[in-house]
């Protein structure tokens, strides 16, 4: 199913507070003599988009179109704010300046995996009315060209009561859902949009309902989708799932796993939730998708994002998800060669028929693998097979072969090419190290121009397709 959404992308506006996520970074192995508290002996400081610009963080991340409309100040960290946000593809025309306000910035020292402290600067004063007519304006400028509108309160101003009742009521008019991830007590402001994501603590006091048990869950949930008359409601409940209300309550079940943070997971979570949705999914696929999204995030340190290749591996460990999701389109591949590369990655690409899937494949595929981090391996198109090797061949056809060399454990993906040679994919991949068969020696190797590195590997005598042929003709003779 996440095969669909890997190519997806839908447009989506995200109103909200934007931050910067300040991050130093250190060990602590000795206690202060001045006061007792760690000393941390700082290694690294990094600073990257907070609160709503997470939400735009993991949006982008997902593959989605982001138009980011949002206030701050005429001040370094606005700056900061902005540039950051052009990094990453997202325009900053709609970021309205406003003299005075100060761009919150969070600094947390975080020494041995551990957030020691954290130090806030921000301004926590609704926005003026003048700065509100301009993020208005830029609303309706976006919404004609959006598939849903993200709202990413985090109580610092800029979505007041009267902009966010504007913003929905636009929204509906113009027939563009509206999703929330709410701040507050009082949750009416949200009136009429088309779901809100609270937390389960965030959820008892919006209601007054003191969340403890099933019965008190449901008088929540349901008491917040009848007062805001919204189509949904969901209420993450951490380590228990994602519960979903419209018509009947229903949870949606997590695994646990290992947590380093949980900075940014009600991000990820209204993030993920955003994208299918408006990508065409159903709420209880989006709940399920976003509870992995958020699983891979809390296993990491800081604000995370989630790729779809890191979903989909989650979702394996869980024996949720299938070898056919290492098969790779063309579009989707460029996107996970883009992670890969962006993480730093060795990448490994080859290419063949493997029609008759034999040792001699295996061996050479976990040779080629020992050359980096990462192998991609390009298959001919049967159409291509057979200018290859004549009308005889493939034996199996492209699917079933792509298949099988996407469950060995040395590939990592696979996609198909319909070109007599892999010249074009290997533009696309730019790899690292391009490994062919030993027969290659002394002979151009197709795309050797294009990777840093080529490499041989030597074939296991006597094991090919071609003898595997000849053998079952020769028995048939007989």
């Amino acid at each position: 199913m996440h095969r669909r959404y890997e190519t997806c992308k839908p447009s989506v506006l995200v109103v909200g507070d934007v931050m910067i996520d300040h991050y130093v970074w250190g060990k602590s192995d000795r206690i202060s003599p001045e006061a007792p508290v760690p000393v941390v002996d700082v290694t690294d400081m990094t600073e990257v988009l907070g609160g709503a610009g997470n939400v735009v963080n993991n949006l982008v991340a997902l593959g989605a179109n982001v138009t980011m409309v949002t206030a701050m100040g005429d001040d370094e960290d606005g700056r900061i704010l902005a540039r950051k946000l052009g990094e990453i593809g997202v325009c900053a025309d709609s970021l309205v300046v406003e003299n005075g306000r100060v761009t919150t910035r969070k600094s947390r020292i975080v020494a041995s995996h551990q957030q020691v402290i954290r130090f806030d600067f921000e301004s926590r004063t609704p926005i003026a009315e003048e700065t509100e007519k301009k993020i208005l304006a830029s609303v309706q400028r976006a919404l004609p060209d959006v598939d849903i509108v993200v709202l990413s309160d985090y109580g610092k101003g800029v979505l007041t009561t009267a902009l966010t009742k504007r913003i929905i009521r636009l929204a509906k008019e113009a027939g563009v859902a509206v999703i929330v991830d709410p701040k507050g007590d009082d949750y009416s402001k949200y009136e009429g949009a088309t779901l809100v994501t609270p937390n389960k603590k965030e959820a008892s006091i919006a209601t007054g309902i003191e969340i403890g048990d099933r019965s008190s869950l449901e008088a929540a949930g349901f008491g917040l989708r009848e007062n805001l008359m919204l189509d949904h409601v969901l209420i993450t409940l951490s380590e228990d799932g994602i519960a979903i209300f419209d018509e009947t309550m229903r949870i949606v079940p997590t695994v646990a796993r290992e947590v380093y943070d949980v900075t940014g997971a009600g991000d990820t979570v209204l993030a993920t939730i955003g994208f299918v949705l408006a990508a065409g999914g159903d709420i209880d696929e989006a709940a399920r998708i976003a509870n992995a999204a958020a699983a891979v995030v809390v296993g990491k340190l800081g604000s995370a994002t989630a790729s779809w290749d890191e979903i989909i591996e989650y979702e394996t460990t869980l024996h949720e998800s299938t070898t056919e999701h290492r098969i790779k389109s063309r579009e989707a591949l460029v996107r996970s060669v883009e992670r890969l590369k962006n993480e730093g990655k060795r990448i490994v690409f080859t290419n063949g028929c493997f029609d008759i899937l034999h040792l001699g494949h295996v061996k050479y595929l976990e040779k080629a693998k020992s050359f980096g981090d990462a192998l991609i391996v390009g298959v001919n198109s049967d159409a291509s097979v057979r200018r290859l090797k004549g009308e005889s061949r493939p034996v199996n056809p492209e699917y079933d072969r792509a298949y099988l060399l996407a469950a060995l454990d040395a590939v990592d993906f696979v996609t198909i090419f319909d070109e007599d040679t892999p010249y074009d994919l290997i533009k696309i991949v730019e790899p690292d190290v391009l490994a062919k068969g030993g027969d290659y020696e002394g002979k151009e190797v197709v795309g050797s121009d294009i990777a840093k590195e080529v490499r041989l590997v030597d074939f296991v005598d006597g094991k090919s397709t071609t003898k595997i042929i000849e053998k079952i003709n020769d028995d048939k003779r007989e």
